[in-house]
């Protein structure tokens, strides 16, 4: 019986999210190659259960790759599409899929300008609990999860995880998770903003803004066509008060390194659809602003 081929894998951008899908691949038996803006010998996962340690190298120069990947993680920030295009150039043919592991609604008109016409992309929802460490470790603190659309390509996505820690599921409304995730994460935007973590939603007053906020998402998300009901706002305002007063958020883990933020894919896209929609979003307008400011200065 003739066995086929195990496909080659590329994670482009090793960061909290990479790692942990590289650590997935690994033990499951597929050894991806990597890619970034950081030399590093591997990479190493410290999950519930075990320390995953990746063989590298970390490759930093786009130039060297030969051949395009049969499929290919794509797991840098939205701020950072621009600089990661060499990458996918150099990585990506025809027959390629590319699995956006990003935040957002928008990922595929993100991406499809710096992929060959032909490549499939497909855009995920990731539920992942990983922080990376100032020591270059990622601490992977509960199950990791990706929901994708379903397609062809989504299904060679599931094969190379299979069995693995990073578990996946198909699903039929995407666009409902997407925008439920997205809620999350616009929410999750006022941490950037306090400078301060999950323990803050306790606070009544915070509570009581994050729920006027997320009602005003909620209304965009629906006029852009997800089916979700009166309850996730609360749902979602739960979900942050159940989380150790001490989790962080990749928006803040930003702002205290002094990087960029994801302001516009996590908070401005609410408010300029709810423009195009004639939704009004005054506490998201406030918000967004705020972010971009913390984010982009100048001052």
């Amino acid at each position: 019986m003739q066995t086929r081929p195990v496909p080659t894998v590329a994670v482009v951008g090793p960061g909290a999210i990479g790692t942990t899908v590289a650590a997935a691949l690994y033990e499951r038996g597929i050894t991806p190659g990597l890619y970034g803006r950081t030399a590093r010998t591997g990479l190493e996962l410290v999950a519930p259960d075990a320390r995953i340690a990746v063989p590298g190298p970390v490759v930093t120069d786009a130039a060297v790759v030969r051949g395009p990947a049969d499929i290919v993680f794509l797991a840098v920030k939205a701020t950072q599409i621009e600089s990661a295009a060499p990458w996918l150039r150099a990585l990506c043919g025809p027959e390629t899929v590319i699995c956006v592991l990003q935040n957002g609604v928008e990922q595929i008109a993100m991406v499809s300008p710096h992929v060959p016409q032909g490549a499939a992309i497909v855009p995920a929802v990731v539920w992942f609990p990983a922080q990376a460490h100032p020591d270059g470790t990622v601490v992977l603190r509960g199950d990791a999860r990706l929901t994708l659309p379903r397609s062809t390509a989504a299904e060679r996505v599931v094969g190379v995880l299979h069995g693995s820690r990073c578990s996946t599921e198909i699903a039929d409304d995407f666009l409902s998770i997407a925008w439920r995730k997205l809620l999350q994460n616009a929410a999750a935007g006022l941490m950037a903003l306090t400078g301060r973590r999950a323990g803050m939603y306790t606070r009544p007053d915070i509570a009581d803004l994050t729920l006027a906020y997320l009602r005003e998402c909620l209304s965009v998300a629906r006029a852009e066509g997800a089916r979700l009901d009166d309850g996730v706002p609360a749902e979602i305002l739960a979900g942050f008060r159940s989380f150790p007063a001490d989790m962080s958020t990749s928006i803040l883990t930003d702002r205290e390194a002094s990087r960029p933020l994801e302001w516009e894919i996590r908070n401005g896209v609410v408010s300029r659809l709810g423009r195009a929609h004639d939704i009004p979003t005054p506490i998201g307008d406030v918000i967004t602003a705020l972010l971009a400011a913390t984010s982009d200065g100048p001052g």
